[in-house]
């Protein structure tokens, strides 16, 4: 049993939920969103919000029955409140700019890497070494941050790279003579 999946999502006031077979709409101050579940589960929207339930005893269904609720529950979060993730830029020189829509790294190559931020993505840069990358899809943001974390992993070594905040680095020992 699925302790995830056994409680409904509720639905914030303004926010309000379609549900077309097994695609679930929602609609709330920031935007719309949609997601297509899986066959193994059933979705019904009721008074205490939008429930999920396996249709079978099978292993798939309950494996997909907290996944599907989350999803869910992230498309509410999203309508109303928005996710954000924040990555720090540390290395001499290493700084990032947004002009319009797009991103310029300056990340130690011998040239600038522009990064075209997508439709329904905001990115600020609050300083030249921290980058707030947010929107309304989870799996869009933490998509894009992680594009942008890409270009220059933190290296052991010296630390120096792209990290999410609060990412821990494991520094490794420099050569002995």
């Amino acid at each position: 049993m699925s302790r995830i999946g056994k409680r409904p999502v509720a639905l914030p006031q303004g926010v309000t939920a379609s549900i077309d077979g097994q695609t679930v709409k929602v609609k709330g101050p920031k935007g719309e969103l949609s997601v297509k579940l899986v066959p193994e589960v059933s979705v019904a929207l009721g008074d205490g919000g939008i429930t999920v339930s396996p249709r079978k005893e099978m292993e798939r269904a309950a494996q997909m029955w907290g996944l599907s609720r989350t999803l869910v529950n992230n498309l509410v979060t999203g309508v109303t409140t928005g996710f954000t993730q924040k990555l720090e830029i540390q290395g001499v020189g290493y700084r990032a700019a947004v002009q319009g829509k797009t991103l310029n790294l300056q990340l130690g190559f011998s040239h600038d890497v522009p990064y075209a931020i997508p439709d329904g993505i905001t990115i600020t840069a609050e300083k030249p070494t921290m980058i707030s990358v947010s929107g309304i899809d989870k799996q869009l943001v933490g998509q894009v941050a992680a594009e942008i974390r890409a270009w220059r992993p933190p290296e052991p070594y010296k630390g120096k790279g792209v990290r999410y905040e609060g990412e821990y680095v494991r520094r490794k020992e420099g050569k002995k003579k």
